[in-house]
């Protein structure tokens, strides 16, 4: 035990692991998405908060890293998506309390209308689901969260809780759009849904683990989701079990170590 313990303090003071598939990609397009999602979260609060007459007025909202890799969060206008009604400004973290707040440039920037576009889009192929590729479960609801790079264009879709006690894994889809914002495809990036409980009354959980079939590594999605809920749940290691790796994601520290299944099964003899 003692061994395994000593490798993994080893491997955590390492982030990239040589030759391990697209640890730091995957880890920082998860950080990406953590932290657009977090600005809506802190967006929203502090929106309501302080203009709760305009709730009515909101047709939807978005957030997005700027070119100052400040975080932008954007509540759209119920009579036209392509007028925004508000404009909060976060620092890079991104902060609870918004640095700035634009109630008067309303008109996009074509960034801000080339995420409303596919954005749109992702919510209307979600809506009429005539091939039933999203499922739907109670108690959740979805949570889109568009990204345009130089080199592409998509919307994750992630599935959240609607009370509170659970963390979902899984339930979330990827659609790709070209550089023209036309849907090109989408993905279901888990097989399934799974809900961990964010505390125990009765065990000391200080890690949880899911497998994967579709995907080989940890997902952008599941990085994501841990930060939302990282200081909401007691245990604070992730493990993702599939054939041939296991990821192994630490959600204090940030780090994310990906071993292959041989290593792994080696580690775990040595423990016993």
């Amino acid at each position: 035990m003692n061994k395994l313990i000593s490798l993994l303090i080893l491997l955590f003071c390492f982030p990239t692991i040589h030759g391990q598939p697209k640890g730091d990609k995957i880890l920082k397009e998860g950080q990406l998405l953590f932290r657009s999602e977090k600005a809506s979260w802190y967006g929203t609060d502090e929106f309501l908060s302080r203009f709760p007459n305009l709730k009515d007025s909101i047709g939807g909202y978005l957030s997005y890293e700027g070119d100052d890799h400040h975080e932008y969060n954007i509540f759209l206008t119920r009579e036209n998506p392509f007028r925004i009604l508000a404009r909060l400004e976060f620092d890079s973290l991104p902060k609870e309390k918004a640095i700035s707040t634009d109630m008067i440039n309303r008109a996009p920037s074509q960034k801000e209308r080339d995420l409303i576009v596919i954005r749109q889009d992702a919510l209307d192929k979600i809506r009429s689901n005539s091939d039933h590729f999203f499922s739907f479960y109670k108690n959740t609801s979805f949570n889109l969260i568009p990204v345009i790079s130089s080199s592409e264009r998509k919307v994750y879709v992630i599935t959240g809780p609607q009370k509170s006690g659970v963390v979902i894994i899984g339930n979330d889809y990827l659609l790709k759009y070209d550089s023209h914002d036309n849907f090109i495809s989408k993905e279901k990036i888990h097989n399934s849904m799974i809900q961990l409980p964010a505390k125990s009354d009765t065990l000391n959980v200080t890690a949880t683990m899911h497998s994967h079939v579709i995907s080989d590594v940890i997902d952008p999605t599941d990085i994501c989701t841990l930060l939302l809920y990282k200081d909401f749940v007691d245990w604070k290691q992730h493990y993702v079990i599939s054939k041939k790796y296991v990821s192994i994601f630490d959600l204090d520290k940030q780090n994310l170590v990906i071993l292959t299944r041989k290593a792994w099964d080696k580690i775990n003899k040595t423990k016993k």
